[in-house]
């Protein structure tokens, strides 16, 4: 049957910005980390942190992940890179494309494990806050292999499909990279609707971005037909989705019982900042105090001294004249 419509590949993998060719693959993945750390830092904030932890602790944790994915893809799938006919150069080439979510985001863990603990920051307390942006990088990621034209579904002419010419398929196939951002933007949408629905904490927002991710990783990846290792029937990335969705439920669960509620402090130096603006009537403290609330208590203490002062002035001769009259009445 002929495809009535479908969703052309790009004529070429770079984007030209100025003079400066950029490929499409490192592009998208540049444009996502900007976006993860945007929205990042704006939830730290509200939560209580400082303006910039996000992009600091990031410096740490994004170049750890670029080598984390990096090395899962190399990894599982070795046979693209040492097989007979093969260069391992090839390997080191990140811009072609090739990177393994999985290993991306433990590595990168491992980075903001790093900077969170520079900084006396919990690490779940950041994952909450960076989850729903990861999901929205990962969304944007995806259409680099739009523009490298790998990493699609099986053949289909339905009118979404997306064409493909690169010189080992033609014809037009399922757009996986595009369900695979569609579901990325509804995971983040969800994680940031929990959050503030049920408060979520210590790491349970990041946990729920990991399970929702999974369930829909599961599906796409069994429709896609690129190369794959496969056990009993299934491809591993398949094994890794369940495995995972496993883990970040039982982290829920768990975690929800041992600790629940949300962290009161997200970040020690900006509770101190606080305090220290509070107890010289200049700051809000913890938000409830205000400056003219020091001067009010000020100005009361230095008048209760002040009366203190007349009452002791006085005194001698309170004395004296209670003294006559206990005289005039028992005469």
């Amino acid at each position: 049957m002929e495809t009535l419509a479908f969703i052309p590949s790009p004529s070429s993998g770079e984007i030209v910005i100025g003079p400066i060719p950029l490929r499409g693959y490192a592009f998208c993945i540049i444009v996502g980390v900007f976006i993860a750390v945007w929205l990042g830092g704006k939830r730290w904030v509200a939560r209580g942190g400082q303006p910039g932890t996000v992009a600091d602790i990031a410096v740490w944790a994004v170049p750890f992940g670029l080598v984390g994915g990096r090395l899962y893809h190399v990894v599982t799938d070795y046979q693209l890179y040492f097989g007979e006919g093969r260069d391992w150069i090839d390997a080191f080439k990140i811009w072609e494309g090739g990177l393994g979510i999985w290993g991306a985001i433990a590595l990168g863990a491992v980075g903001a494990w790093i900077g969170c603990r520079r900084r006396g920051i919990p690490l779940p307390a950041y994952a909450d806050a960076i989850a729903p942006g990861i999901a929205l990088a990962q969304a944007v990621g995806r259409w680099g292999n739009w523009f490298n034209q790998e990493l699609y579904g099986r053949p289909t002419d339905l009118p979404w499909a997306v064409r493909i010419d690169n010189g080992v398929d033609t014809g037009t196939f399922h757009p996986t990279f595009l369900y695979e951002s569609l579901w990325c933007v509804g995971v983040a949408l969800l994680v940031i609707w929990a959050d503030r629905r049920f408060r979520l904490g210590h790491g349970r927002a990041f946990a729920l971005y990991v399970a929702a991710y999974t369930v829909g990783r599961f599906w796409i990846e069994y429709l896609r037909i690129d190369e794959a290792h496969e056990i009993w029937g299934l491809r591993l990335n398949n094994w890794t989705s369940i495995v995972v969705f496993l883990a970040a439920v039982a982290y829920i669960v768990l975690s929800a019982r041992l600790r629940p509620g949300r962290e009161d402090v997200v970040e020690p130096v900006a509770e101190k900042a606080d305090d220290a603006g509070g107890a010289d009537g200049t700051g809000t403290g913890t938000g409830t105090g205000t400056g003219t609330e020091g001067d009010a208590r000020a100005k009361g203490s230095a008048e209760d001294e002040g009366k203190a002062a007349e009452d002791r002035a006085d005194g001698p001769e309170r004395a004296e004249s209670a003294g006559g009259t206990s005289a005039s009445t028992a005469g």
